[in-house]
């Protein structure tokens, strides 16, 4: 027995091995407190986060100071972000707007291509709304086409998910590329563009293209146990497809045109500085929100009570991404500051991968063994800090890792993923049928992600 012992007795008194065991029993012990225990994402990272600095030797007062660091950085730009995204998100649910954005795009598009309005909408709906409310929210869309056309609801559902997905996995103010782009240091304006790059071809890729080919494999009805939808509100009382457009695009143009000028305009120039201010995500985020405060609630007759209710019932699931993403942070500065962040980033440069294609695998493995993108994508973030650190990457190329990131916590959702029962119950599908289209759906958006990371990264 001692012999077996001995060689592993060796790997552990050299520090880097001690320090490498370290990070890997740490990602086990936060997969086993998720899947096994059923513990809170929050309290399992905090209690992975203090484990892997004692286990890498940190004293107990350097430790506390790190977890303070860590969750007090990443708290001061992704809560605020996430709170005003949602806030705003919930003002254009409330006000009827995502009901005029797909009723007035179905309508222009005409029945014919009404797959492609389907996931135009969901692309566009999906940045300011949380995927599972947009989709809950849209749904009897889906239901009223599959009921004038005797079509499957895959034909327009999937569509839809791809639209709803590829946003929200790729492109800000939606929380996992906010979170993420925070823990390894990217700019928004960069995420936000490579994550359109990205996200169109894979949404008409997974949606329109693949949800032909699905609705005539899978003959998907309307479930029994699913109500009626009710009748859609008078469109006289929706707000106009012109403003709940112009507000949505409002805060991811302003930071796009601040990311672009401070590489084509002279630094310090006045343009450059205004810029600088309103395309903050801060600001661009605040203007946007006040602006969905102001025109679609208090100018169409809201009260400003009813304005404050909605905004403050915004904040209920905001603030379980926005402690989730601050124990990320966490974890991420507890590898940095006890050296484990170092050695597994000097080991992981040492690989012949590429910095892009090395987010996406650690992405997907987490994603596939426990489920939760938002978990994937904060844990990768975290592990691939200190290899960008060791790198020196900057930039263009940090966007990149971003989108590869989302792209490795998209593929392969199924039976640990909510999203998988989701779609599941919502279409009437067995596990069978839902594995060959929710999922596939999700990995062609993954696979695609990746695809162009790749190939934007050769020319940046």
């Amino acid at each position: 027995m001692e012999s077996l012992i001995a060689p592993f007795q060796v790997l552990l008194s050299d520090p880097t091995y001690r320090l490498i065991a370290v990070a890997a029993l740490s990602i086990v012990l936060l997969l086993v407190l998720v899947l096994v225990l059923r513990l809170h994402a929050f309290v399992s990272l905090l209690v992975v986060s203090l484990i892997a600095g004692l286990s890498a030797g940190m004293g107990v007062e350097e430790l506390l100071d790190t977890v303070e660091k860590g969750m007090g950085g990443t708290l001061g730009f992704v809560a605020t972000v996430v709170g005003l995204g949602a806030m705003f998100g919930k003002m254009l649910e409330v006000s009827g707007g995502v009901d005029r954005l797909a009723n007035t795009l179905l309508k222009r598009f005409g029945e014919d291509r009404s797959q492609w309005a389907m996931g135009l909408t969901g692309f566009l709906v999906a940045i300011p709304v949380f995927l599972d409310v947009a989709f809950i929210i849209l749904v009897p869309l889906i239901y009223a086409l599959t009921r004038r056309t005797g079509r499957s609801l895959l034909h327009y559902g999937i569509p839809l998910l791809a639209g709803l997905a590829v946003t929200h996995s790729f492109i800000p103010p939606t929380p996992g590329p906010i979170a993420v782009a925070e823990l390894v240091g990217a700019d928004l304006g960069y995420v936000i563009l490579f994550g359109a790059m990205a996200g169109l071809p894979a949404m008409i890729i997974a949606g329109p293209l693949f949800g032909r080919w699905i609705g005539k494999h899978i003959d998907a009805k309307i479930p029994e146990y699913m109500e009626l939808p009710k009748e859609t509100q008078n469109s006289e009382n929706l707000p106009s497809f012109t403003m709940i457009v112009s507000i949505t695009l409002l805060p991811l143009a302003l930071i796009v045109l601040n990311t672009v000028s401070g590489v084509v305009m002279p630094e310090g120039s006045t343009l450059t500085s205004v810029l600088g201010f309103l395309g903050h995500p801060f600001v661009a985020l605040i203007l946007a929100t006040v602006l969905a405060f102001y025109c679609l609630g208090i100018r169409r007759g809201m009260a400003k009570e009813k304005v404050m209710e909605v905004a403050t019932k915004a904040l209920e699931p905001a603030g379980i991404i926005i402690l989730v993403t601050g124990a990320g942070g966490v974890f991420k500065q507890v590898l940095i500051d006890s050296g484990v962040g170092e050695v597994m980033g000097n080991l992981m440069a040492d690989s012949s991968l590429p910095p892009i294609l090395l987010a996406f695998i650690i992405s997907t493995a987490v994603r596939v063994i426990q489920g939760s993108a938002t978990v994937a994508m904060i844990t990768a973030a975290g592990l691939m800090a200190p290899v960008i650190s060791t790198l020196n990457l900057e930039g263009p190329v940090l966007g990149l890792i971003v989108i590869s990131i989302a792209s490795g916590a998209t593929v392969l959702s199924h039976v640990n993923d909510s999203g998988f029962w989701l779609v599941n119950r919502y279409f009437g599908l067995t596990e069978a049928q839902t594995l060959k289209s929710w999922t596939v759906m999700e990995t062609i958006i993954g696979l695609v992600g990746l695809a162009m990371s790749l190939l934007i990264g050769l020319f940046v």
